[in-house]
Formats: C-alpha cells, sequence, structure tokens
C-alpha cells in the first residue's frame, strides 16, 4: 500500500459495548466521501460493528481498554484497521471457522470473522497473544454511473 491516501481518519475510543455505535456511525460517515450505496453503505456498517465487539468482547473482555480504527480510502476502495491492545488470539485460523467461539453464551457467538469475510472484499487477522489484535478490511465501492448520479434513488447522498 501506498502512504499517500485521497483521505485517512483515526478514532480511539475506551473498549465499552456502547462506543460501538459510535464506532459504526463514525466509520460510515467516513466513507460517505466515497457515495455508496445503502447496500454498501451496511456492508461497511456491519463489519465495523463485528471488529468493535470483537475488541470489545474478546480482546479486553471484562478490562476496560483502547479500540482503535483507522481509516483510509485510495481512489474508490475504503480501508480498515481495527485494533486492540487486548489477549490476543491463539488459533486465528480456528477463531474463523464459522461458529467457533470462546463465548458460547453470547448471542451471535461465532460469526465475527464469517460476517466480516462476507460483507468487505478483504479481511486480514493479525494477532500476538497478550498483545493484541489488528484487523484490516477492504471494499472497493462502485462508483455511480451518470445515470444512478442523476436518480440518487437508493444512494447515500452528499
Amino acid at each position: 500500500m501506498k502512504d499517500n491516501f485521497d483521505n485517512e481518519m483515526k478514532l480511539e475510543f475506551i473498549s465499552k459495548e456502547t462506543n460501538e455505535a459510535f464506532a459504526r456511525i463514525a466509520v460510515a460517515a467516513f466513507v460517505s466521501a466515497l457515495d455508496p450505496s445503502i447496500e454498501e453503505l451496511a456492508d461497511v456498517k456491519t463489519a465495523v460493528s463485528e471488529a468493535v465487539t470483537n475488541c470489545i468482547i474478546h480482546g479486553y473482555e471484562n478490562k476496560q481498554g483502547i479500540v482503535k480504527i483507522i481509516g483510509k480510502i485510495d481512489k474508490n476502495k475504503v480501508i480498515l484497521e481495527i485494533s486492540d491492545t487486548g489477549k490476543g488470539i491463539e488459533n486465528i485460523d480456528m477463531a474463523k471457522e464459522p461458529l467457533y467461539t470462546t463465548k458460547p453464551n453470547l448471542e451471535r457467538s461465532g460469526m465475527g470473522f464469517t460476517i466480516m469475510e462476507s460483507f468487505m472484499d478483504e479481511v486480514q487477522v493479525e494477532s500476538i497473544v497478550d498483545l493484541g489484535t489488528k484487523v484490516t478490511m477492504s471494499k472497493t465501492i462502485k462508483p455511480k454511473t451518470e445515470e444512478e448520479k442523476e436518480i440518487g434513488v437508493g444512494y447515500v447522498q452528499k
């Protein structure tokens, strides 16, 4: 990746569950510069929600920590890095298996990485036990045709 992006943002917040919605909305506002369809925007918001929730629930468990999001826009592609300095993942391949969870008592457990991978074009996971985890996701936002821009139906308007 190059260092000169069209736009970049950095966001840090404490690992409280209520901040998951804040993160989702902040990233949606950032991505809106690419004029995504409602579906594309929903995809990004859902993936961000899953990644942030993983940081809060799995990375920090019952401790407080900092969740970081770095967003970059490169032409019509959004790249998001969501990271924590929590406990890390012992086995990334196992953690990415659908329905695998270390928290079976929680609703929707075991689908976070599967959801991220289905809504984004690329998902990479890096983790070191006791140092934390970084999820890097990207999605290319389809450029609008002139007709779609004129109609504006089903698209986020600037």
